[in-house]
């Protein structure tokens, strides 16, 4: 099917509450702009420098959301205009976000990351971690970020009650910190698992190769 097909037929599964982040990483600034003529305005990208490179060609009014793993010095390129970043693993990076947000007289909205997968080599806060962090970030430490919500990714496996499980794991925490202090976004779901995450509670999915098609590894 063509971008466009795939587009719509991702659409068409979502409930009206449900965003959609358009995973763009490793495709090319023409085919975002041919999903941005669709209608969509949020896209998310894996790395910084791939980022900063496609932000410049593309619409100012596209909301970019970090969704990889971002290291702490790579903060202060993509601080002036980033919308959200959905993987905040760490109090480090919480504070250095912080830090840049407040050079550029901004707030940053950003989701904690929690792990919620059995495999060891996804990224994450321990359910602990976080708990602590948005405990802090209550009592304003972290005055120039606004922690909109959480985000997780489910074990790459085709187990579906596994999946089930650790979905329903982040919804629970969510829930718990929601009674806290207000949440909005719960980030869960890519292209392979997003109707289960729905179920579970997302209302915010991550999808890119079904979308886009399978992406370009030797890039």
């Amino acid at each position: 099917m063509s971008i466009k097909e795939n587009y719509q037929s991702i659409k068409n599964q979502l409930p009206g509450h449900v965003q959609l982040v358009a995973v763009s990483k490793t495709h090319p600034a023409s085919a975002i702009e041919e999903v941005y003529g669709f209608g969509q305005r949020v896209f998310g990208e894996n790395k910084v420098q791939e980022l900063m490179e496609k932000s410049p060609l593309l619409p100012d009014d596209i909301q970019w959301h970090l969704i990889g793993h971002l290291q702490t010095n790579k903060v202060k390129y993509i601080a002036p205009f980033i919308d959200t970043i959905q993987s905040v693993d760490s109090e480090k990076l919480l504070g250095e976000i912080n830090k840049e947000a407040g050079k550029n007289n901004r707030i940053i909205k950003v989701l904690l990351q929690v792990k919620i997968a059995a495999e060891a080599t996804k990224f994450g806060l321990e359910i602990t971690e976080a708990k602590n962090l948005f405990q802090a970030y209550t009592e304003g430490k972290f005055p120039n970020v606004d922690i909109t919500g959480l985000m997780g990714m489910a074990s790459f496996t085709d187990d579906k009650q596994q999946v089930t499980k650790e979905f329903s794991t982040l919804k629970h925490i969510f829930d718990e910190l929601n009674q806290l202090n207000p949440l909005k976004t719960l980030s869960m779901g890519m292209s392979d698992d997003f109707p289960i995450a729905i179920e579970c509670g997302a209302n915010s999915v991550r999808v890119g190769s079904a979308i886009f098609g399978r992406r370009d590894y030797s890039k």
